[in-house]
């Protein structure tokens, strides 16, 4: 990693979504991980749920693919010293705090499916954006 490529926090919904529906949003944002594009913030609670989602057997997600996505992810990853910020108490699902509190930490955008999981009272002002958001904000010249 270079510095010049982007780095976002990505919710697991738009992984989860990304190998779902391959040709919207989600599915470039993956194609980006995969091919170091775009570079995923993370910690070990972020790598662990993604481990734990996407190899659900009831997803079906094909394993061999999301083995090399993750792999990409974890080495072309910019990791994260994150604090716990007390987030979790005006987040409606407590588990979602580590990647609002990553996103904090390396002063980068979180990207999600769930914009409304993330509300302002919350998060201050961590910039949350739509996977469409987040697309066309790095396809702009």
């Amino acid at each position: 990693m270079n510095g010049d490529e982007p780095i976002a926090v990505f919710d697991t919904n738009v992984l989860v979504s990304g190998f779902l529906n391959p040709h919207g949003a989600p599915g470039q944002i993956v194609d980006w991980l995969r091919s170091g594009v775009v570079h995923a913030g993370l910690d070990d609670r972020i790598v662990s749920e993604y481990e734990d989602v996407l190899y659900r057997p009831r997803l079906d997600l094909p394993r061999h693919e999301v083995h090399i996505v993750l792999r990409q992810i974890q080495f072309g990853g910019k990791w994260a010293a994150a604090e716990p910020r007390h987030v979790a108490h005006g987040l409606p699902d407590p588990d979602d705090a580590p990647f609002a509190e990553c996103a904090a930490a390396l002063g980068c955008c979180l990207v999600t499916g769930n914009k409304r999981h993330f509300p302002r009272a919350a998060v201050g002002k961590l910039r949350v954006l739509s996977p469409r958001q987040f697309r066309d904000a790095i396809s702009e010249p």
